[in-house]
């Protein structure tokens, strides 16, 4: 598979699903990827990189920025609130805000900074104990709450339990943002990104099947 294999398929499944072409954002997700890897795909004119975590990014991408200053960073891995600051330094959305603590903390950097990333509301949407994100019977409450702190939410996001039927949950989540007169979906990844443009995904996120297999950090 490549990044132009990806996009392809991206550009039919938005056409079979009566979207507009471009209607889709393509992460590529280059969590523990080698540094060639990824510069590989930013000199192919790739520019939307997903990360899992700050620490990884802060390592990363800064110098990648200094070639690339037009960059699209997106958190879409668990954010500890001591991290929270960092994170919004860093990057242009966050896709794990998944608990009111954490809400309270980035409102709070958002006033020291004068600004704030996109933010999408994780879902737990298989309400896996596991696993983060807000249950869905909380969700329309806790967005209400994101909102009255003044917080840019854009959209939300999901993670489907693996040995469930994705659709299932990408339809719920696309229920509870529509409702909640949300546009930005975050869902589908290698696997089942099809699906979830059906199903009325702005976000995918895809890693391997553009970099290649994951390189397991050194012990």
């Amino acid at each position: 598979m490549s990044l132009q294999e990806i996009t392809d398929r991206i550009a039919t499944a938005e056409t079979a699903a009566g979207r507009s072409k471009g209607a889709v954002k393509l992460i590529a997700v280059s969590k523990v990827q080698p540094n060639e890897r990824v510069k590989a795909v930013l000199e192919q004119g790739h520019r939307c990189f997903g990360e899992n975590r700050v620490q990884e990014a802060a390592g990363k991408w800064p110098t990648f920025r200094e070639d690339f200053p037009d960059v699209d960073l997106h958190l879409i891995g668990p954010l500890q609130t001591n991290k929270a600051r960092q994170a919004m330094e860093l990057c242009d959305a966050i896709h794990s805000v998944d608990r009111p603590k954490l809400a309270k903390t980035l409102a709070r950097l958002a006033q020291e900074i004068g600004g704030c990333p996109d933010l999408f509301i994780q879902v737990n949407t298989g309400e896996e104990q596991q696993k983060a994100g807000i249950l869905p019977s909380d969700a329309d409450a806790f967005i209400k709450e994101c909102r009255g702190l003044d917080l840019p939410v854009r959209g939300l996001m999901c993670l489907p339990p693996v040995e469930e039927e994705p659709a299932l949950h990408f339809a719920l989540l696309a229920k509870i943002a529509e409702r909640n007169g949300l546009d930005g979906l975050s869902m589908g990844m290698s696997g089942d990104f099809e699906t979830a443009i059906a199903l009325g995904a702005t976000h995918v996120r895809v890693g391997s099947a553009i970099f290649g297999e994951r390189v397991k950090p050194q012990e």
